[in-house]
């Protein structure tokens, strides 16, 4: 127990050693802080002492001409020893304050006292430097001026170098312009008038003046000739011509109301005379934005005129392929329409194909009425060509909506008379192909043929009966027709095929008997098989006939196979 008591103590004996360290390191370097800033500020309050104030009104005593400078001489330098010999001593002895305090460890109200220091300070820095400049502002006038001065000059020395070299351009605006050069000359003399006697006051608004009156002659002198060129020559020249232009395509038929050129004309003129006023005065404010935006606007209708040519020259090609066109359809429903109770009478049409014609022709018509008021329209002179062009492009697009249309319905009739001559093709090719069944059952003469044979002939017979039938009513229903042709051909070729299987397999019955022939003498089971098989024959069974005689003759020649297998029935 004692050890760990002896160890507590030691702990706490060196926590209270790194405390104590701790706040007497944290207490020196503030003490160290508060000396710098003490310093600062002395250093600081040396430097407002230092300012050049009495350098500077030494040179202004030497300039004092007139009552005004010499009032404000005397202002200065009562506010620079109110400085000096009032808030300086009194930041000093501030300071030294601050020193003792800091000395004698004195550290409880220290930072407000700093941060008063501080404030005052800077006030007397403030007050300083505004004396300063307010001093400079006189002292440093005449370097000053005398280089703003000398730059105006030289830009008022280019802008009329520039207006005498091209006074021509300048046309009834030389002699303005002439009374403001003149007006800057004589600011220039009041400049020089003001820095003879040291009025400061004045040179500064003399400057101030000089510096506006150059900027907006510089203007002057650098737009009037464009601002002249435009207003009296450009646009006028432009107003004539599209009064010329207007006059000489109304005469052609355009109709351009929706321009209202006249009006324009008119007013377009108002405006130039107010511009070119304004421009007199010298009052330039926004005037070569409206006289471009003037330009602009007139550019604009010449590019209406040209697309006005443009348009006439689209609808005239556009109208003659209409035209053709919609003869076309108009010819091609009309036929229609004339032949649609032959029609009706030769097919079976839907009620939606008649629907279908009827919607096309109601189109049509609308088309040919938009087509013909169109046109009223056009020798009227009442739309101008671009709209124009517009309603018959609209009308083009109904009318080659119509065109597909009618395709699809034309296909839809056609395709009944193309199901009808094929159908009646079909129908000879399929009782060519009953005759050859036929032709090819007698010429082998078989001993019998079965019942299910003449039910297949039956059923091929009365399917082109139908056929027949179909073909013979008026209208014929295509679908029905084409049903019947369908149903013909499967079971003729069905018929044909039996056909061909039956004589095939009694053909190759006859042969594998014969074939067998040779070897019955030598064999009892073979012989009674060959007998059985000849009794199949006869019955009609050559299928079965076929197989057991097959079925024999392997016992004796296993190559029977592929012998029969290269017989061919033609």
């Amino acid at each position: 127990m004692n050890g760990v008591h002896l160890l507590i103590a030691t702990c706490i004996i060196l926590a209270v050693i790194v405390i104590t360290i701790t706040l007497f390191l944290i207490q020196k370097r503030r003490i160290h802080k508060l000396k710098e800033e003490i310093a600062s500020l002395d250093k600081e309050k040396n430097l407002i002492v230092s300012t050049p104030i009495l350098s500077e009104l030494s040179k202004v005593e030497a300039i004092l001409k007139n009552e005004k400078l010499e009032e404000k001489y005397k202002e200065w330098k009562k506010r620079f020893e109110h400085i000096k010999e009032e808030r300086i001593p009194e930041i000093n002895e501030m300071i030294i304050e601050l020193d003792l305090a800091l000395d004698s460890k004195e550290y409880r109200d220290l930072d407000t006292r700093l941060a008063r220091c501080e404030l005052e300070v800077c006030k007397a820095r403030e007050a300083i430097d505004e004396l300063l400049e307010e001093i400079q502002e006189v002292t440093l006038s005449e370097e000053k001026y005398r280089n703003i001065i000398t730059k105006l000059k030289n830009k008022y020395r280019s802008f009329l170098s520039e207006f005498n070299l091209h006074k021509a351009n300048y046309e009834d605006m030389q002699t303005i312009i002439e009374l403001q050069l003149e007006n800057i000359e004589k600011r220039f003399q009041d400049f020089e008038e003001a820095m003879e006697h040291n009025e400061y006051e004045e040179v500064v608004h003399i400057v101030k003046a000089l510096d506006a009156m150059i900027d907006h002659m510089a203007i002057i002198i650098q737009e009037v000739p464009d601002l002249i060129l435009l207003s009296k020559k450009i646009i006028p020249k432009k107003l004539e011509e599209i009064s010329t232009i207007h006059k000489d395509m109304k005469k052609k038929g355009y109709s351009l109301e929706y321009l209202k050129i006249d009006y324009n004309i008119k007013e377009s003129k108002k405006h130039l005379e107010d511009i070119y006023d304004r421009i007199k005065v010298l009052n330039l404010e926004d005037c070569m934005f409206e006289l471009k935006t003037m330009l602009d606007y007139l550019d604009g209708i010449f590019n209406d005129f040209e697309k006005e040519k443009l348009c006439r020259k689209l609808y005239e090609e556009t109208l003659q392929d209409l035209e053709k066109r919609l003869r076309k359809i108009n010819k091609i429903v009309g036929d229609i329409y004339n032949q649609l109770d032959d029609i009706m009478n030769m097919y079976h049409l839907r009620e939606k194909d008649i629907q279908e014609i009827d919607k096309i022709k109601l189109r049509l018509e609308k088309i040919n009425s938009d087509y013909t008021q169109l046109q009223e329209q056009e020798e009227a002179s009442e739309i101008c060509y671009s709209k124009l062009v517009k309603e018959l492009d609209e009308i083009a697009g109904g009318l080659k909506i119509i065109e597909v249309d009618l395709d699809d319905a034309l296909k839809n009739l056609g395709s009944m008379y193309d199901d009808e001559l094929r159908a009646r093709e079909q129908l000879e090719e399929i009782q060519d192909l009953l005759k050859q069944s036929k032709i090819r059952i007698r010429m082998y003469k078989l001993p019998i043929i079965n019942n299910h044979y003449f039910v297949e002939l039956s059923e091929a017979k009365d399917a082109i009966g139908e056929i027949i039938k179909e073909l013979e009513k008026k209208p014929i229903v295509i679908k029905v027709l084409n049903t019947r042709v369908d149903t013909a051909r499967d079971l003729v070729l069905k018929l044909y095929n039996t056909t061909n299987d039956m004589i095939q397999k009694a053909r190759l019955a006859e042969v594998a008997m014969v074939y067998g022939n040779r070897y019955r003498f030598h064999s009892k089971d073979l012989d009674l098989a060959l007998r059985n098989a000849e009794d199949l024959f006869k019955k009609g069974y050559y299928q079965d006939s076929l197989e057991v005689a097959v079925s024999a003759i392997e016992e004796v020649d296993d190559g029977i196979h592929e012998r029969l297998s290269s017989i061919q029935v033609k």
